[in-house]
């Protein structure tokens, strides 16, 4: 088990309290199970897409919900036809799920399933008011003021 003290970083910042919790509570991930296996590439500045190796699966087989920051996929395979017999059985039939932790404003855009790897295309909608901006300085005199005239 290991555990970092984060409360160093409490006394000198202020709004990270939730990515410290998270990173506190990140000590599963070493016995996180790699069925499916996938990939999380960077295709812009603010688009994403996770790519996930779901062979044998259909539509209308996998699940995609998001909830509040959690992205969660879930498989599951139908009921087999009982007269197939296999010889060897290399494709794996089994139930996964697989949750995903999305940073703040990262939206689910779409998803697509081709050629047994399902696409799901995630972009960060960053709001105008929390995007970057200067700021003008005043020479801290009022404003003056005009004055209507009456004709």
């Amino acid at each position: 088990m290991r555990h970092i003290d984060f409360s160093p970083f409490y006394r000198s910042t202020v709004g990270f309290d939730r990515l410290f919790d998270l990173l506190d509570s990140a000590s599963g991930f070493e016995t996180e199970p790699a069925y499916p296996p996938y990939n999380i590439e960077r295709l812009a500045e603010n688009e994403y897409r996770i790519t996930m190796a779901v062979a044998g699966f259909g539509q209308d087989e996998i699940k995609i919900d998001v909830k509040e920051s959690a992205l969660s996929i879930r498989g599951e395979k139908k009921a087999e036809d009982k007269g197939r017999q296999f010889l060897h059985r290399g494709i794996a039939a089994r139930a996964f799920e697989r949750r995903f932790q999305l940073a703040e404003h990262v939206e689910v855009k779409g998803a697509d399933l081709k050629d047994g790897l399902l696409h799901i295309d995630l972009v960060r909608n960053v709001p105008e008011r929390l995007k970057p901006r200067t700021i003008a300085i005043g020479t801290g005199k009022a404003p003056a003021q005009v004055e209507a005239t009456a004709q």
